[in-house]
């Protein structure tokens, strides 16, 4: 599989380690009261979806960046290769 990485251009996915649904862009707030449910459901609660979903890659034998891939699982065909930093500005959230 080819991960087309936004700076360095097509690179083969085994220079780079899956890390899972981009949910775990949005850590939850330590502070809540119901901190220990939420991180609890953030580390181990996973969907796992047939069809196009959100993925965090990271590109550990390369430029050691973090990207979101939006791949189908059903044909690992991806369609859009993002920087995670790019990604977490645009929804709002600091790197």
């Amino acid at each position: 599989m080819i991960i087309n990485h936004p700076l360095l251009g097509p690179r083969d996915s085994s220079e780079f380690v899956y890390l899972g649904d981009t949910c775990l862009l949005n850590r939850p707030d330590w502070q809540a009261d119901d901190a220990l449910e939420q991180f609890i459901e953030y580390g181990h609660i996973r969907d796992n979806p047939a069809g196009l979903h959100r993925e965090l890659w990271f590109h550990e034998q390369g430029d050691r960046s973090w990207l979101v891939v939006t791949r189908n699982t059903v044909t690992h065909e991806i369609t859009s290769v993002e920087l995670a930093r790019d990604v977490a500005l645009a929804e709002g959230r600091s790197t």
